[in-house]
């Protein structure tokens, strides 16, 4: 049998409200949140972390978001990664993008291509690149 695979992104402070920014724009649930200051044995850590995030999940249908604050571990933010999202509207594609690209960076505009109606790249607020497939796949996959 196949791994599942479900994506696992790590912020450095501000992953509750990301996380939530994403339950609310795709259309999911928070189902599980907790800080470091309620984890045993991060008691340690100091209070600083206390109130980020040890580990939130979002369930977006059959597939399951996951995240946390890097707590005392140094930050480099992510590089190399985007996470991909395909929708059978355009509508729905383009409303998603402009949600997500909202207060940060289109890295390529919506537009159509040679696999599907509309296409495009960004990065939003938190640093997560997000690629943004919607409508018709033309190679008939």
């Amino acid at each position: 049998m196949p791994a599942i695979m479900d994506p696992y992104l790590t912020f450095d402070g501000n992953c509750s409200e990301a996380m939530h920014f994403y339950a609310e724009v795709l259309g999911g649930t928070v189902e599980y949140e907790q800080t470091f200051g309620n984890t045993p044995g991060c008691e340690g850590m100091g209070p600083e972390v206390a109130d980020q995030t040890m580990h939130i999940s979002v369930r977006l249908g059959d597939r399951v978001l996951m995240g946390s604050d890097s707590g005392n571990m140094p930050f480099d933010g992510r590089r190399g990664i985007s996470l991909s999202l395909s929708y059978p509207s355009t509508d729905e594609g383009r409303k998603v993008f402009e949600q997500l690209a909202q207060g940060g960076k289109v890295t390529m505009a919506l537009g159509e291509t040679f696999w599907v109606e509309l296409f495009g790249m960004c990065e939003d607020r938190f640093g997560t690149a997000w690629m943004v497939n919607a409508g018709k796949n033309k190679l008939g996959a």
